[in-house]
């Protein structure tokens, strides 16, 4: 049984993707999901805390442009699907060469590879891992209890683009169909960008995919 979780989230950066840091009171161990661009603020609140893992949900460049000055400020380990292992070091796979950046994102490999059904025990935390591809063919989902970090798969009434390289329609909404709404209705996703939301508000008004019910 996972216990009461602090979550803050930071919108980080020009494209606004929320990045979190879990913290567990009773271990007073921290987990970061999602260290996105100009992460100066994540690092101001990461200061006194004791990280120990750095989920990804997927290697875009708003997702892991803070990643190097985060992994230098924890020396905590890394995790990725195996399908964007290669993004976090080519940023041609990544996206960030086809911005006008100071510099492409280049970082160092993931430390560990996630896959499917996968338990992580990581602060005292039992955090159940889905692969939700669609939006990018290694997008993962992190679920802990009734709680759901989706990455980019499902918003607020709308859900992630398919027109990036690796990205793919029917894929994103079988991965929303079979495993993100096979979750408990009452369950808090807290997405890549925009407000958090509920399994059941998106099933219920979320015109994209209230469809998917069958």
């Amino acid at each position: 049984m996972n216990p009461q979780l602090s979550i803050e989230s930071y919108a980080l950066g020009a494209f606004q993707t929320n990045a979190y840091i879990l913290t567990n009171p009773q271990t007073e161990e921290s987990i970061v999901i999602d260290p996105g661009m100009e992460p100066d603020v994540l690092l101001h609140a990461l200061r006194d805390k004791k990280v120990v893992a750095i989920l990804l949900t997927h290697a875009h460049l708003d997702h892991i442009g803070g990643l190097n000055q985060v992994r230098a400020l924890t020396n905590a380990p890394v995790y990725i699907h195996p399908l964007e292992q290669e993004w976090l070091t080519n940023p041609d796979l990544n996206g960030s060469s086809r911005w006008n950046l100071p510099e492409p994102i280049i970082c160092q490999p993931a430390d560990h590879l996630l896959a499917d059904g996968q338990v992580l025990h990581l602060a005292g935390l039992s955090i159940n891992v889905l692969h939700t591809p669609g939006h990018s063919p290694g997008s993962c989902s992190f679920v802990i209890g009734q709680i759901c970090f989706g990455g980019d798969v499902l918003f607020a009434q709308s859900i992630g683009r398919t027109d990036l390289p690796g990205g793919d329609y029917e894929t994103l909404m079988n991965s929303i169909h079979d495993k993100l709404f096979e979750l408990d209705d009452e369950t808090v996703v807290y997405p890549g960008h925009g407000p958090m939301t509920t399994i059941d508000a998106e099933k219920t008004y979320n015109p994209f995919v209230n469809g998917l019910l069958r």
